[in-house]
């Protein structure tokens, strides 16, 4: 039971069916093999789309969090994305992160995105300054880079096959992040359908 007082650490995400995280597991997998092992590397049941972070909120506030979410998501309708191509986030000193973008309803997605930030400013949360880029985080970049990674990235980025996996996003999630010596451990608070 959560005290209201508390503080959870939260966003709100489309989550991914086991099967596509299955196979970013296996693409993980091979991607290390080809020289990426020092990266680190998100766990495949933790990837998803973030869709707004909100940060640490108080446990009250989760009601009213989740009844603007039912009301930006209503009447939207469920959408079908597929794995994209490989690339990079970095500017002047390398890459950073190692993402995996999507294509199909990639519109409508962002629309959603558009409408979860939309109804989450009225509760004072600010709306995100860069534009909404669809991606799945896969690995990011320990810094400063060991020697020689930024050009095995770069080879990944030309050779590497991602999998091919379709997928219909059925609905939109606010997920609590715990932050762990291993990595952030996500629980599932409310879960609001697409149609």
């Amino acid at each position: 039971m959560r005290r209201d007082d508390e503080t959870l650490r939260l966003f709100v995400a489309v989550s991914l069916p086991e099967e596509v995280r299955d196979a970013l597991g296996r693409f993980q997998e091979e991607l290390r093999g080809r020289g990426l092992s020092g990266l680190r590397w998100v766990r495949p049941e933790g990837i998803h789309f973030t869709l707004k972070f909100l940060g640490d909120t108080p446990a009250a506030k989760v009601p009213a969090i989740s009844e603007a979410l039912t009301e930006a998501i209503r009447e939207r309708r469920a959408l079908r994305l597929a794995l994209g191509s490989l690339g990079t986030f970095g500017g002047r000193r390398g890459p950073r992160v190692l993402w995996l973008d999507v294509t199909g309803d990639v519109e409508r997605l962002q629309e959603v995105q558009r409408a979860v930030e939309g109804a989450l400013v009225g509760l004072g949360f600010p709306p995100e300054e860069r534009p909404f880029s669809p991606h799945l985080t896969q690995a990011r970049v320990r810094q400063p880079p060991p020697p020689g990674m930024a050009e095995r990235i770069s080879q990944a980025l030309e050779s590497a096959a991602p999998p091919q996996a379709e997928f219909e996003v059925r609905e939109v999630v606010l997920m609590r992040s715990t932050l762990q010596p291993g990595g952030a451990v996500y629980e599932r608070l409310a879960a609001f359908p697409l149609t």
